[in-house]
């Protein structure tokens, strides 16, 4: 099917850490070596955070400036969605649904749910997931799809 996206889960490329996880210089070192992210973003009182249980990270609209077209955005709350609907954000909502659509029209599949045709599988390592029809992973491990 051509070349995957590749996508860093939270700036992670060989194995999750924790502490590192969605702090901007982590997320943009896993940008400088050409992968795009998915990042978890809260708004809260109009103050954007990026983090994955709770808001830990402060930031402003400038970090986004020159990423917009490399990261994926998790709405962590309705805040989230209403900031991001307004921006040129790639951005998407899920739970625990099967799937979700993102904003650009991808197919954002939860971990254990594959083969979906033409999907961006989600930790795919996870669960052996059949990857075969994908057009993009996003992982820990993404180094390993490489």
């Amino acid at each position: 099917m051509g070349k995957q996206i590749l996508i860093s889960h939270r700036g992670n490329i060989d194995g999750k850490k924790p502490h590192l996880e969605n702090h901007p210089d982590y997320i943009n070192e896993a940008l400088d070596l050409g992968y795009d992210v998915e990042i978890d973003l809260w708004v809260v009182n109009d103050v954007l955070y990026l983090g994955h249980d709770e808001p830990q990270y402060e930031i402003t609209w400038e970090y986004f400036k020159h990423k917009v077209d490399k990261l994926w955005v998790h709405c962590k709350n309705i805040e989230a969605l209403y900031f991001v609907r307004e921006t040129r954000l790639h951005y998407f909502w899920h739970e625990e649904d099967t799937l979700t659509l993102t904003s650009n029209n991808y197919i954002w599949v939860y971990p254990g749910k594959q083969p979906i045709i033409g999907s961006i599988a989600v930790m795919p390592d996870i669960y052996g997931d059949n990857i075969t029809h994908c057009i993009g992973v996003c992982s820990d491990y993404i180094e390993k799809y490489k």
